[in-house]
């Protein structure tokens, strides 16, 4: 796993979640403001991360519910303006993710330069957004067609809104996905974004694929991060640094900060 050291310049890295509002076609797109208000939102969001001390940043379409399992390519096309907009301001490593299609997460990281992607790439779910099926094979494959070999996949085997569908222990679910597939990160989820992570479950799958990397992917807090990073390899980290830990709200400086002083203080 020396890439994460390579990738990230840090053991255990916090990836945070620069979680774009709707967009044009979007139910709750805002039209008065338009394109202009959503990326000002994601500039403002972007740099109280980074002037925070994260990692490294994710871009997702967060906002962009109820998810779409193929997404449509106005959404991807206006992900690739936001962060075109950013690019000269980020200086930090970043990654993509288009709420739940694989194949807009790598067009949009061959658009922009991310250096990895979060998705569902295996597995059949029942969910939310109905009966979720994917194909791991042919995603690997288009990734390889846009010669992005080098892109991180983080490999989210507990998606949220969703039960796997075959009656596995996640451990089993753990070692055949590392087998067949050969991930970057497994991720593990709770049921929403924000819902905490499992650390008796990050454990387990840990335990299960110790050479592979694992990352808790929702829930972490300034007073649950300390447990979860003595089992996990890294986090993903979205809605606790918005003002009151709550979705829909802002990301507050003050709350980055905090929660990585206390990153750095046990890592």
């Amino acid at each position: 796993m020396e890439w994460i050291q390579d990738t990230f310049k840090t053991r255990k890295p916090i990836i945070a979640m620069c979680h774009v509002r709707a967009l044009p076609g979007d139910p709750y797109f805002d039209a008065d403001g338009g394109m202009e208000k959503v990326v000002d939102m994601a500039r403002t969001e972007f740099l109280a991360l980074q002037e925070g001390g994260v990692d490294a940043v994710m871009f997702s379409n967060e906002f962009s519910l109820p998810y779409l399992t193929k997404v449509e390519a106005v959404s991807t096309a206006c992900m690739a303006r936001v962060i075109g907009e950013l690019k000269s301001e980020i200086k930090i490593p970043f990654g993509v993710n288009m709420l739940w299609d694989p194949y807009a997460s790598l067009d949009l990281a061959a658009a922009t330069g991310a250096v990895f992607i979060r998705e569902i790439m295996s597995g059949v779910y029942a969910s939310d957004y109905g009966l979720w099926d994917t194909d791991p094979g042919a995603v690997v494959r288009h990734q390889m067609r846009l010669g992005l070999k080098q892109v991180k996949l983080l490999w989210n085997i507990v998606p949220e809104a969703a039960k796997y569908l075959a009656d596995r222990p996640i451990e089993q679910i753990a070692k055949t996905t590392v087998f067949n597939n050969r991930p970057d990160v497994i991720c593990v989820s709770g049921i929403t974004a924000g819902a905490a992570t499992d650390t008796d479950v990050l454990a387990r799958v840990k335990e299960a694929i110790p050479e592979t990397a694992v990352f808790a992917n929702t829930g972490c807090k300034v007073s649950t991060i300390e447990k979860i990073l003595a089992i996990a390899d890294g986090a993903v980290v979205g809605t606790t640094f918005k003002k009151d830990g709550q979705f829909n709200n802002h990301v507050e400086p003050d709350r980055v900060k905090e929660f990585m002083d206390k990153v750095r203080s046990i890592r």
